[in-house]
């Protein structure tokens, strides 16, 4: 049960959303900006900065519904679920660019707190390809992230178990992005081919 009155049925960050519509536009404007407006780094590997750093803070919606907008947007085959969740355990060991593991060695460290992140670590990815805005953009997703978990988790917020739903939420986040998005609605079906999650 939530720590405070949150509006019943809505999961995650949804309720704490509801609640207070007047810090819901700036931080739906800033995701939006953050992981969908036009930049070098794909929307496929902004989710996944997104979905490492919930990951590293254990917050089981976030890293779930991120995990998911990220496997939707590389095509929503159950191999693309498979990707998310060995990234989530060791980046390292799976299979991405070299500049990705690099961004989230980076990711890492931000979650870990700033001052972990090192000139060897920036280096590391530019060496791999990294540009100043992609580490910049990069850090700044982390520590974003960084509160949006807290937000969420900091509120005891309802997180449902169930794959199918999450599934649903990444052909919607795809779909609708953050800002068009009917908050006080559970979840908004949204028609789709690709393959449903074999598990978050």
């Amino acid at each position: 049960m939530a720590h405070i009155h949150l509006p019943e049925g809505l999961p995650g960050i949804r309720g704490p959303l509801v609640f207070s519509p007047d810090t819901t536009q700036p931080l739906c404007d800033l995701v939006e900006v953050l992981l969908r407006a036009p930049n070098s780094l794909t929307m496929a590997e902004r989710e996944m900065i997104a979905t490492y750093v919930s990951a590293k803070n254990d917050c089981y919606y976030c890293q779930t519904c991120h995990g998911s907008a990220a496997a939707q947007h590389l095509g929503g085959a159950p191999q693309d679920y498979e990707l998310i969740a060995q990234m989530k355990c060791n980046c390292e060991a799976a299979s991405l660019s070299d500049k990705m593991k690099a961004l989230l060695a980076i990711a890492g460290k931000v979650q870990k707190g700033g001052k972990h992140v090192t000139t060897e670590d920036v280096e590391r990815a530019r060496s791999h390809g990294a540009t100043d805005k992609e580490i910049h953009d990069t850090v700044l997703i982390a520590a974003a992230f960084c509160m949006f978990n807290r937000y969420v988790d900091g509120l005891d917020t309802w997180q449902p178990q169930d794959a199918e739903f999450y599934g649903e939420v990444g052909k919607q986040t795809v779909a609708l992005g953050y800002v068009a998005r009917d908050w006080k609605q559970p979840l908004q079906t949204v028609s789709s081919n690709r393959a449903a999650p074999a598990r978050p």
